[in-house]
């Protein structure tokens, strides 16, 4: 018997692209372009109100940023749909991580935390 698809389950997904046009290496500025896919596996739409992202370069500086919402947008995702976006992140160091979670709301009131998988920002040939 399978089991039953949870009723809030949301599945993030994330692809970078290093920017060397807007970067500066001499003047330790990397600047990194993301793209979030996030999916609506559960079994009741969700929006997503609001962002934690922790980024850390690799003299381990970390920067937190919080707010409403993703680009401007909160964006209500239906059960099997999903959003996508992208955004960007400008780091000291030629490799560095990114992290965090995305608070939710199902159309009931019922909030919850969709976290966001650790994933890397490096510059091309940087790592093996």
């Amino acid at each position: 018997m399978s089991k039953p698809a949870a009723r809030t389950s949301i599945q993030i997904t994330v692809e970078t692209l290093y920017l060397p046009d807007q970067s500066e290496p001499d003047g330790e500025r990397y600047v990194f372009a993301y793209t979030v896919t996030i999916r609506n596996t559960g079994t009741l739409p969700a929006r997503l109100v609001n962002r934690h992202w922790i980024i850390t370069d690799a003299n381990g500086k970390v920067q937190e940023v919080q707010g409403e919402g993703v680009v401007g947008e909160q964006p209500h995702i239906l059960p099997g749909q999903l959003h996508r976006y992208s955004s960007g992140a400008v780091i000291e160091t030629p490799v560095g991580t990114m992290e965090g979670s995305y608070g939710m709301r199902t159309d009931d009131g019922a909030q919850f935390r969709a976290d966001i998988p650790r994933f890397r920002l490096a510059v091309p040939g940087v790592l093996h």
